[in-house]
């Protein structure tokens, strides 16, 4: 069969394939210690899924506006006005099938074939992949540990030319767990509205914070931000929610109405129960979303603690999100052989750094409990010993 070119020119998720695989060993009694997936081992919380049951009874099971629940656009338009300080009305969002969903949408209705998009690296795994699948160019700009892995105003000033559309800005970070400062944020806003270019800012990870960081959202700085500034956003990380689907964007009408024609022609609306657990998430109680946080902040302590202690091993102390970055090159291998090595004789599941432009680093989720914290570490203590 023949296939469209775009799909050769696209790299398979390895985060997703060493997860399901892990997942596939676990299922075959194998007792694996898994690092890899960006998913919170807690339930949803009850209110949010009473929500949904709630709906189903009241026969919320019907064909939806393409752009979202009416209620669900004004509590999230009511949630970025009051927390983050963003003036978008309802009619600026669109509720879509996820959190990667509406980067895709995004790149669908913002990137022609040629445009070029500024991504710092380490990044996401999806981003360059969907900026491709859009015919874009992904411009990927290095960082570094010495600047906490954040791409500084000068080095996004220079990556700018004429053909660029749009910059991807993500912090809390996933791979690094990085948050930028406010004035870091102020000083990129600078950047982006002095060079007249978009920035799409990836906040789904802003409530989980550590030690005192801030998280501004560039689109705050400044009325002229604002109008570069799109959101991209969901419920998956905070909530608990990953199954749900359901993430929205925020931007200009003429931006949100060109995805809903996107979103209309491909998915249409987001399942319409769904959209009614995700109503009780941002108006319902936030205690959940702290007890949560403060489960992560002291599982990040204690195997940021567990992989420093480990010789050979060095990390940058993550401000945000459920992820260590790992630094590895001291090792001498490259990520794909020390995690193939690691999962297969200490049966021990971390992403390899190279799916985020990082082949020196591997990197480990703490979104688990703590019981597969004590045993995984001691078990890449012993990987890692036997390599030196």
């Amino acid at each position: 069969m023949k296939l469209a070119g775009r799909v050769s020119q696209v790299t398979p998720s390895l985060t997703l394939a060493i997860d399901a695989k892990a997942k596939a060993m676990k299922r075959d009694g194998i007792d694996v210690c898994s690092f890899s997936a960006g998913e919170p081992d807690f339930d949803t919380p009850d209110h949010i899924k009473q929500a949904a049951v709630d709906a189903l009874k009241q026969g919320k099971t019907r064909y939806g506006p393409a752009a979202g629940e009416p209620l669900l656009r004004e509590a999230i338009a009511h949630k970025l006005q009051t927390e983050n300080q963003l003036s978008y009305a309802p009619e600026n969002i669109i509720v879509t099938n996820g959190g990667k969903h509406s980067l895709y949408n995004l790149m669908m209705a913002m990137i022609d074939p040629g445009d070029e998009v500024i991504i710092p690296a380490p990044y996401w795994v999806s981003y360059p992949e969907m900026v491709k699948l859009a015919g874009g160019v992904p411009v990927i700009v290095k960082t570094t540990a010495e600047t906490g892995y954040k791409i500084t105003p000068e080095q996004l000033r220079q990556a700018i030319t004429d053909k660029t559309q749009l910059f991807i800005l993500n912090s809390p970070s996933n791979p690094t767990g990085m948050v930028y400062t406010p004035d870091e944020i102020r000083a990129i806003a600078q950047v982006i509205v002095e060079k007249n270019i978009y920035v799409v800012s990836d906040e789904i990870y802003e409530r989980l914070l550590y030690d005192g960081a801030e998280h501004l959202s560039i689109g705050a700085v400044s009325p002229e931000a604002f109008e570069r500034t799109i959101i991209s956003h969901g419920f998956a990380k905070a909530y608990s929610m990953t199954g749900w689907r359901v993430g929205y964007l925020a931007g200009n009408l003429d931006l949100i109405k060109a995805v809903t024609k996107i979103q209309g022609h491909s998915t249409s609306n987001v399942c319409t129960f769904a959209q009614y657990g995700a109503i009780a998430a941002y108006e319902g109680s936030q205690n959940c979303v702290e007890k949560m946080r403060q489960a992560f902040a002291e599982r990040r302590q204690v195997m940021f603690d567990g992989v420093t202690a480990i010789p050979k091993l060095t990390c940058v102390k993550p401000d945000g999100a459920f992820y260590l970055f790992i630094n590895i090159g001291q090792l001498g291998m490259t990520s794909l052989e020390f995690c193939d090595g690691l999962l297969t004789e200490q049966k021990v599941a971390g992403i390899p750094g190279i799916a985020f432009d990082a082949d020196d680093h591997i990197r480990f989720s703490y979104a688990t409990d703590m019981n597969t914290i004590e045993r995984g570490l001691d078990r890449l203590a012993a990987f890692v010993k036997s390599r030196i």
